[in-house]
């Protein structure tokens, strides 16, 4: 029976889904940045593609997080005591490659601006990682005492598994990056990130199928779902091998799409596992939390509900409207490039 408790688990997936696809391609595009840009004007011109985009995603995260706090506040506890510090690590990278941003363009000294661009790429690279890391292990089940307490470390995280969905999100982030960049820019940037393109395709691919696999073996997947969802791991699996036959014919539109769709696919397929649990006790299973233990009262569930229709679509309208702004190609010629 859907509910309120059902309405917001949904509200929750959309959010992080919407931030893996925003931030995805931000992720790819500071991490390839240091490899594709030659010299300092090609780093600048690849750092401005996502200049007014970034902190803008990175909003998706921040109300994926608040969102779980105020709808399910004890799933909200047990997930950041247990992932303490592999959140630590995620938001110092975020921290980072904030603040580089920012500080790049402030001097001119190739010194400056290298430190700086390696910041860019470091802070990427965490989160990107981490990020696949901690979706893996939700999907997989945490140790979970009868108390709601994640009772592992950080090297609990760091599993087979674990790692697989880090490695997964790490390539599928670069390959998206890269095709987005081959959208925003022209002359030799394009050609470098379309060829940059056809050889992150196989390792994406390659881990995207590996995961796939991995989520039979180490999930109740089809004990939890029965057989007809492995259309969406399949559908991933499709999909990311349609980006690289569209990256080979130079059609980037459609190789973004596929990633895009790729990145969706994987999320739907690990929400689905959870639902109607949050987190999964792999102590005994009537540990887990779920929608309904890990919730919030009734009332609170409702005033959100109501800010969240008010407040969501005017969100969605605006960034909407960013990206039609600054929808068109970057020249080396212009002169508001700020980064």
């Amino acid at each position: 029976m859907f509910s309120l408790n059902t309405l917001w688990f949904v509200l929750i997936a959309v959010l992080w889904t919407g931030f893996f696809f925003l931030e995805g391609f931000d992720f790819g595009v500071g991490m390839l940045m240091p490899f594709l840009g030659k010299n300092d004007e090609d780093r600048q011109l690849i750092l401005n593609t996502i200049g007014p985009h970034w902190d803008g995603n990175e909003v998706w995260l921040l109300t994926a997080g608040g969102a779980t706090f105020a709808a399910f506040p004890q799933w909200y506890a047990t997930l950041f005591s247990g992932f303490y510090l592999a959140f630590f690590l995620l938001l110092l990278g975020l921290i980072i490659r904030g603040v580089a941003f920012e500080f790049r363009s402030k001097d001119y000294n190739p010194k400056w601006r290298r430190f700086w661009d390696w910041a860019i790429f470091t802070g990427s690279f965490l989160p990107a990682l981490l990020l696949g890391v901690a979706f893996a292990n939700l999907a997989k089940g945490l140790p979970i005492d009868g108390n709601m307490m994640f009772t592992g470390n950080l090297f609990t995280l760091l599993n087979p598994y674990g790692l697989l969905g880090g490695l997964t999100s790490l390539s599928v982030f670069l390959l998206h990056g890269v095709i987005f960049l081959s959208l925003k820019t022209n002359d030799e940037i394009k050609t470098r990130a379309e060829q940059a393109a056809i050889k992150l395709w196989l390792p994406a691919a390659v881990f995207v199928f590996l995961l796939a696999v991995a989520t039979f073996f180490y999930t109740d997947f089809i004990k939890h779902l029965g057989i007809f969802p492995v259309v969406f791991p399949f559908g991933a699996l499709v999909t990311i091998l349609l980006s690289g036959w569209f990256v080979g014919r130079r059609q980037d539109g459609w190789a973004f799409i596929m990633t895009a769709l790729n990145i969706l696919l994987t999320l739907v397929t690990f929400f689905l596992i959870l639902f109607p649990r949050v987190m999964i006790s792999n102590i005994d299973p009537a540990f887990s939390l779920d929608i309904w233990n890990a919730a919030s009262s009734p009332y609170t569930l409702r005033v959100m509900s109501i800010i969240a229709a008010i407040f969501i679509p005017i969100v969605l309208v605006y960034q909407g409207y960013t990206f039609w702004v600054f929808r068109k190609r970057l020249t080396r010629d212009q002169p508001n490039l700020f980064y």
